[in-house]
């Protein structure tokens, strides 16, 4: 028997966790678990156009571009599955923090309006690790509340994934939230770890990556600039001591880490980022230039046909705000074995509250791979 998940998606972007809901699948026996897209809204044009040509070219018209705040969601169609990345500008590290009172911070309020509206059998959320200290604490708090008091009930396993650790070439870090409808009786575990002891690296993840020729534009670089790249080694910044004094910059403040930095080739990347102008589009080991959009959707492991839609520096925004799909693909098997009832290797999520009536935190001994 076929099980298909209707899935919906606010805050969608070019579609990262939408590829890795489409290529998670599960079969056991004679039946099959998979997830289908059925709606997908993002504010921005661009990050749509990619979402239908790659996610949903059969329902372009289901993808819906406007402010979450004008969607009308009398009007989407029937969901049982919810997943949404709230935007993260306002608990990023990066900034000024402003959790619950910034522009962005209450949008995840939406991700709220839609469980309540559909009443999904489960759903997804996800957003930087940086959260955890907005507002002192008190906005992930807050967030966990909500999303385990919407009726009709949802059992929470919240957890910060290392995505480096699931065999994603780079180091990024996200909290992850699944919740499971209370009367379901299934509860969520966290995936166990599965490229731990050996990272994927980024010359292993590049590899070959100069043939693809869709977004590889190379960035045009002032002299300067390439001058200065040429005294940066692997993983070094421009604040390199190497640099000459004509060729530093001089800025008042913090001297951010990512500004210039050039990658290692027997590492995972540096954390990926969607905004930040020059100095912040990381930095080839070998060549004295920035990546390419191909180079940096290889890293965040979307596949080579996967073609992002807009000018260039649309695409980066696109690419460094997405979930690695990847390691969505990883947690959403998770989640369509749990509904199964199938037992898989798992480890302890990584967050507790003060209310374990609100979030469940395996403690037995986790399962041996």
């Amino acid at each position: 028997m076929l099980y298909k998940y209707r899935l919906g998606e606010l805050f969608c972007g070019p579609g990262g966790l939408g590829l890795g809901a489409k290529m998670a699948q599960l079969r056991t026996g004679t039946d099959e678990y998979g997830i289908e897209h059925v709606w997908a809204n993002d504010y921005d044009p661009s990050a749509c156009a990619t979402y239908r040509r790659n996610i949903m070219p059969d329902k372009p018209e289901q993808v819906i571009s406007c402010p979450v705040q004008h969607l009308d969601f009398s009007q989407l169609l029937a969901a049982n599955a919810i997943t949404f990345g709230f935007p993260c500008n306002d608990y990023s590290i990066v900034g000024e923090h402003r959790g619950l009172e910034g522009e962005y911070g209450p949008l995840y309020t939406y991700g709220i309006k839609a469980i309540q509206t559909f009443q999904p059998e489960w759903f997804l959320a996800e957003n930087v690790s940086g959260i955890q200290s907005a507002n002192e604490g008190c906005a992930f708090t807050r967030i966990l509340d909500d999303l385990a008091q919407v009726h009709p009930g949802y059992l929470l396993t919240a957890h910060e994934y290392r995505f480096e650790d699931y065999g994603i070439p780079q180091k990024r870090h996200r909290i992850i939230i699944v919740g499971i409808r209370s009367d379901l009786g299934r509860i969520f575990r966290v995936p166990e770890p599965t490229t731990l002891s050996r990272p994927v690296t980024v010359a292993e993840a590049l590899d070959g990556v100069e043939s693809i020729p869709y977004n590889n534009e190379h960035t045009r670089h002032a002299p300067q600039v390439v001058e200065m790249l040429g005294y940066i080694g692997p993983g070094e910044n421009a604040w390199s001591e190497k640099i000459p004094e004509r060729l530093r910059l001089h800025v008042k403040g913090a001297r951010l880490s990512q500004i210039y930095r050039r990658l290692k080739p027997d590492e995972p990347a540096y954390t990926i980022t969607g905004s930040g102008g020059g100095g912040t589009h990381m930095y080839h080991w070998q060549e004295l230039r920035a990546l390419t959009n191909r180079e940096r959707a290889r890293l965040q492991t979307f596949p080579d046909d996967f073609i992002f839609v807009g000018r260039k520096e649309q695409v980066r925004k696109q690419i460094g705000m997405a979930v690695p799909p990847h390691a969505a693909q990883v947690i959403l098997e998770a989640v369509l074995k749990t509904m199964a009832g199938i037992d898989y290797p798992w480890v302890p999520a990584n967050i507790a509250t003060d209310s374990p009536q609100r979030i469940w935190i395996p403690s037995p001994v986790p399962l041996s791979s």
